[in-house]
Formats: structure tokens, sequence, C-alpha cells
């Protein structure tokens, strides 16, 4: 074995490709044939791409799956804290060593070939599941569609939650060219769920190209709001009545549990999921990181949100839910997301502003350029400055002294919401653990 920890293994990995993110099948179908491993789980497997709620989707697949007593295998990117979170089989990570002996066969089967560190870990889940054996595999793709590894595996239901602007450099600067790339998920003649009720045009093309079933979000299935703490499903597999909202925050989760839900139910020959296990897996479902309460008084709320999209459902979770006192926003992003679109959107809940900087990431944004935006967007937009504008900025260096600055300044009423990256809430996580 080339190396003895799973550190050493990642290590070597993020150095092995010289470019970081390398679009492509070809690397990753050689090593599999290599290893002698089919592109097709003996269980049902479903894939799930989208710009956001890939992972509250994927969350609530495997919260019923295993509600259903099923043995569910799971993958996932990027982790917060722990690569090991990444890979879980009924709710549990994978240990350091299934994974360096997973590591070991990929390396020894690629010869000269310069894997990516996400090609090895996607290689790595398809090994570990494949040996595992489970009864349902969840596979969530990390970028785009068309050309990301995950999409090496044959799905037998390919789930998309949501188009929108985002990764602008690999997929496409426009909702059609960015839906296309998604929609290289679709499998012919296999069903599709589009939890996307605005779906571009392409991705309807493609899914008609490809004889595929397309189940869209507000076309051929439905949610009905029956009452403050349930609702209903009208689909063409089952019409279900009385479900309970899911344990995942926010409004917007409801879709995300009715494209989950539709997905199981296009299984329904090969899974056997009941209504009471839909509705356990619904009041059970947890997703780290998204609209996620690190503390009380003050109030702390981390969330990876950090496109436009996402950002936009996070305001309106903010002002769905009171606060009493100022609402402090800590923010660090990295350089090539669209920040000033981002800052604007959370201008009308945030009372003070703590930027902080990544530059222990490559693409990070210092905390300097982050507080040039923010001056810039309030001197620009004077009716959004709801502070005096001596107290309403704050500049740290690292997201732990960003923290530290706005857990000296708040009042136990306050709210302080953390966001921008998986980057800042690994280090929110980390601070408040």
């Amino acid at each position: 074995m080339r190396f003895n920890s799973l550190d050493a293994w990642l290590d070597w990995q993020s150095t092995l490709n010289p470019t970081e993110i390398d679009l492509g099948l070809d690397r990753i179908v050689d090593v599999l044939q290599r290893m002698g491993v089919d592109n097709k789980f003996e269980c049902p497997l479903i894939t799930v791409a989208g710009t956001n709620g890939k992972g509250s989707t994927v969350s609530l697949l495997e919260s019923i799956a295993t509600a259903a007593g099923l043995k569910a295998a799971c993958y996932t990117s990027p982790h917060i804290i722990c690569y090991n979170e990444r890979f879980k089989i009924n709710g549990e990570f994978i240990d350091d060593e299934r994974l360096c002996q997973a590591f070991d066969r990929i390396d020894q089967a690629r010869g000269e070939i310069a894997l990516t560190y996400f090609e090895f870990g996607t290689l790595a889940a398809i090994d570990v599941f494949m040996r595992a054996k489970p009864d349902l595999v969840i596979m969530e793709i990390g970028l785009g569609g068309r050309l990301d590894a995950v999409n090496v595996m044959e799905p037998d239901v390919s789930v998309i939650t949501s188009i929108a602007i985002d990764h602008t450099d690999w997929l496409g600067d426009n909702r059609e060219d960015i839906a296309r790339e998604k929609a290289g998920i679709i499998r012919a003649h296999k069903p599709t769920i589009c939890g996307e009720p605005n779906a571009p045009r392409s991705l309807l093309e493609v899914a008609q190209q490809k004889s595929a079933a397309f189940y869209q979000l507000g076309q051929q299935y439905q949610v009905e709001h029956s009452s403050a703490k349930n609702w209903s499903l009208q689909s063409p597999f089952g019409d279900m009545q009385n479900l309970p909202r899911p344990a995942l925050q926010g409004e917007f989760q409801i879709g995300n549990a009715a494209t989950a839900i539709m997905a199981l139910q296009a299984l329904e020959s090969r899974l056997e999921v009941s209504h009471d296990d839909i509705r356990q897996g619904l009041l059970n479902a947890h997703l780290q990181g998204r609209f996620e309460k690190l503390h009380d008084q003050p109030l702390v709320i981390a969330d990876v949100a950090h496109n436009p999209h996402a950002v936009t459902s996070l305001v309106a979770q903010l002002q769905a839910q009171a606060v009493e006192g100022s609402t402090r926003i800590v923010i660090a992003m990295l350089a090539d997301k669209p920040v000033d679109e981002v800052l604007l959107l959370l201008s009308p809940v945030a009372d003070y502003w703590y930027s902080s900087g990544l530059e222990a990431e490559p693409r990070g944004l210092s905390a300097q350029a982050m507080s040039g935006k923010i001056e810039q967007m309030l001197n620009e937009n004077e009716s959004l400055a709801r502070q005096p504008a001596d107290v309403k900025l704050c500049a740290e260096p690292t997201v732990k002294a960003a923290i530290e600055a706005v857990m000296h300044d708040a009042d136990p009423q306050d709210r302080i919401v953390i966001l921008g990256s998986f980057y800042t809430v690994a280090e929110a996580t980390r601070y408040f653990s």
C-alpha cells in the first residue's frame, strides 16, 4: 500500500492531477475497466444533480430509506469537517481503513492515469458500495452532470433538483446551457424527476430525445399545503395525504421532499417503502450546514449558501422568523462566486456585517476585498445601511476571528448568520463544537 493513513492518501491525491477540476469521464471509465468493476450496481441507483437542493434531497432519500429498513449507501460532496462524511452506509461514515483499502485498489489499477481528488473519491465510493451490497445507492453529482465522475454509473432514476447560475466557467453562463449539462445524467427510457418548477427547455428536450419519462414539480407532480403542519403530494404513482413538514428548515424543503418521494415511488417495483416510512423519514432528516443552528443566545445559524438562488432562499427563511435583536452577518466566500449579488440579496436582513477572509484556500477572497465590496454596496445604496457607518462593518482576517468578534459584540437576543462557503461553515462548526 502506498500510504498507511487516510490523510497521507488525500494529501497525495490533491497533487496527482495538476488541475483541481478536470471534467471528463475517460479517466474514470478506464480505471473502472482495469478494476474489473461494472458501471451498474446490482441494486437501484438514484443520481442527484442540481444547482441547489442536492444535499437536502439526498438527505431526505437516505432518511426515508433508513426508516423503511433499507440498507442505503450515500455518496455526497463536499464534506464539512471530515472526509469520511462523503461516504455513508446505513447512516454511518465509512472508516479510514476501508477507504485506504479502496484507494490502494484504485492506485494499483490506474497505472499512469492522473486521477483528480474527486475522481479518486468517486471510484472509492463505487468500490466500497459494490462490496457492501446495499439495497439502494444514492449518489450526488459534484459539478454539472454530463462530465461529472459520478455520471460514469448507470442510474435507475435521475433527479435534477434546480437550475440556477453557478460554476459558469465550466457549465455556461445561462440556464439553458447549465440545464443541458445537468441533463447529461438523464438515461434513455429511465424516469427523471425534476424539482425545478421552471425547467429550462433544454432539459425537456434532452428527456424527449432519450425517451425518458419526465416528471416535473408543478406539472406531473404537485404539492398542496393542507395546513400549517401538513402537506399533500399529487403524484402519478399515487397521491399521499397528510405528510409532515420535513425536519429540514425552509419552506422550499417541501419541494425537495416531494422530489425525493417521487424518486422512490418510481422504484416502487424494486423497493418497499410505506406511507409511514415516508412520514418517519421526513421527520428524521438532518443535513449539516443548511440553516443549521450552532448556538443559542445569541442564536447562531450556519448555511453553506454561496450563490444567488441559495441566498434568496436563506433570506426568505430569515425574514419568516422574527428576531428581537439585530441580525449580524458573518460572510466569507470564494473569489469566483457572485459576491456582489449575494451581498445585495443579504442586505435587507443585515444590521451588521463581519467580513472574513478565506486566504488559506487558493480561490478564497480576502477579508479586505470582502469588506471593500460591502462598503461599496452600502455607499451605492444608502437605504441599505441600517446602522451608522462607523459601527455597521467589521473586517477580520479569518472566519474564527470574525466569529470571536461577533460573539463579543452580540446581545443574547441577536441573531448571527454565518455563510458563504463550505469552508466558512466548516470553520464555524469547529468553533462551536
